[in-house]
């Protein structure tokens, strides 16, 4: 009977994670994009490292704004609607880059990724914790790495089309002085696909809406106000020290897919676009040894303690190596008929292969023992979202700070893998703050 149970179980949830999958893909889609787009607004708009950081600033920093009240939310309008409308905050996003292109206004830019951000964080909201709870606490993060390949799948994918669509008229400008006219027609170049673009996000959240997409059961609301819910959540000390976790993950992450184009702009790499695809390719590999080892052959915290690890080394091999030297391409891509590229280069890639498994591991750790305070909890833990933010940020002082230039910025990480070294190894464990 228990196992007829179980079988009825999981297939009464194949509907749900479908659909769940299928939302991952999208986020991932539009999440990555920004790999590409940030060197080629960059080479456009002629800014700064700092200034080209920015682009992911204002993405990331809506989660800042808009996470708590996506918890609010959802609780009032329930799981599903919360998905539905956070893919139409994105389509109106989709939209506001069309006036961004045509008039070459950099704030404009800056405002439809805000916008895209703060739908992003709404629908992260809502279908994280359908993952989680849509099976066993102890193989949630096998599920989520399942999800994370679609997402990250998707972060191949879409450096690829938006190279496909927009870079290959565009190669031979790379290192050059651009006119006028060129930059108006490089920019013009963004409209057909960004309008592509909501139009199916938007057609994905009417379909969503009427889908068949069971509600989670409600959570109760908690007597007290909202800060009281806050400040329950936050004694959990695996949950706010997961928090935490989650900002210098997301920040180590952004880095490594969205910096790596810029980077390779500086050197003088033509297809500097599709440069994010090869840190989310590592990605997905990651996330396919989660899917095997987890909890088989390894457990959630080990599996994040390696991470770190395997971040602090390829972080040392960044900052500290030759960026004229092609060793590693030399033996793994040039024999295949792949590019020959510098071993910094690739060694920021190879960090996706460290970052794989952190997300799907904090998550459940985090979300341990919460019961009624999941959403609030879930909530915080968007809210780490905002790494990605400063991240970036903070690469792009350092590089401007520092003799090495963008490749001594990539020093930022060293503490945000040893926090997560800490959080895998203690953080996790703690259940009390005294």
């Amino acid at each position: 009977m228990e196992m007829t149970a179980t079988k009825q179980q999981t297939k009464s949830s194949l509907v749900p994670m479908a659909i769940v999958a299928v939302l991952f893909f999208i986020l991932g889609f539009a999440t990555w994009l920004n790999g590409s787009l940030m060197p080629y607004l960059k080479q456009i708009l002629q800014l700064t490292p700092f200034q080209a950081s920015l682009i992911l600033f204002s993405f990331y920093i809506a989660v800042t704004f808009t996470a708590l009240p996506s918890a609010w939310v959802i609780r009032k309008v329930g799981y599903k609607n919360g998905m539905a409308l956070g893919m139409g905050i994105m389509m109106i996003a989709g939209l506001l880059f069309i006036p961004a292109a045509q008039t070459q206004i950099f704030v404009l830019f800056l405002l439809a990724q805000l916008v895209m951000g703060t739908g992003q964080t709404l629908l992260q909201t809502a279908v994280n914790p359908y993952v989680v709870r849509l099976g066993p606490e102890e193989s949630a993060a096998a599920r989520v790495s399942v999800m994370g390949i679609l997402n990250k799948g998707a972060g191949v994918i879409a450096p690829m089309v938006f190279t496909a669509l927009i870079l290959d008229s565009f190669k031979d400008r790379v290192g050059t002085e651009l006119s006028q006219i060129q930059i108006d027609e490089m920019a013009n170049s963004l409209i057909y696909p960004y309008l592509g673009m909501a139009i199916f996000i938007g057609i994905l959240a009417f379909a969503v809406k009427k889908s068949p997409l069971p509600e989670l059961e409600k959570e109760q609301e908690e007597q007290g106000s909202e800060k009281g819910q806050i400040k329950q959540a936050l004694s959990h000390p695996n949950l706010a020290l997961g928090v935490v976790a989650l900002f210098v993950y997301v920040a180590v992450e952004v880095i490594a897919g969205d910096t790596i184009g810029t980077f390779a702009l500086t050197l003088g790499v033509e297809n500097y676009g599709v440069m994010t695809s090869y840190t989310m390719l590592c990605m997905v590999l990651g996330y396919t040894l989660g899917i095997i080892c987890i909890p088989r052959f390894i457990s959630q915290p080990n599996a994040l303690m390696v991470s770190a690890v395997l971040g602090l080394l390829l972080t040392a091999g960044i900052v500290f190596g030759d960026s004229q030297s092609y060793v590693i391409a030399d033996l793994l891509l040039v024999p295949f008929g792949g590019a020959q590229l510098p071993d910094t280069l690739l060694m920021i890639a190879f960090l996706g292969l460290a970052n794989a498994i952190v997300w799907p591991a904090v998550w459940p750790l985090a979300l341990s023992g919460m019961g009624k305070l999941t959403s609030t909890g879930s909530a915080l833990l968007i809210m780490g979202i905002a790494g990605g933010a400063f991240g970036p940020l903070f690469w792009g002082l350092t590089s401007s700070a520092t003799s090495l230039g963008m490749q001594g910025g990539y020093m930022v990480m060293f503490p945000c893998y040893l926090f997560i070294l800490f959080y895998a190894v203690k953080g996790h464990k703690m259940k009390s703050w005294k």
